[in-house]
């Protein structure tokens, strides 16, 4: 597992934090905060995922 990865999974969760306390408390800015953090961080954790699979390959060679 690399950084992107872990930052990427770690910024999803913020995101699903936020959103929900955004919902809880009736705040639309932090509600839509969580939403753009969750987008930043699976982006992330995707280019991580891409990362590793490439590595993975040349491993394989």
């Amino acid at each position: 597992m690399n950084d992107d990865q872990v930052k990427g999974r770690l910024t999803d969760a913020k995101g699903h934090i936020k959103e929900a306390v955004g919902k809880a408390v009736g705040n639309e800015k932090l509600q839509s905060e969580g939403l753009a953090d969750q987008a930043k961080g699976t982006a992330q954790k995707t280019y991580g995922d891409a990362k590793e699979d490439v590595k993975d390959a040349v491993k394989g060679r």
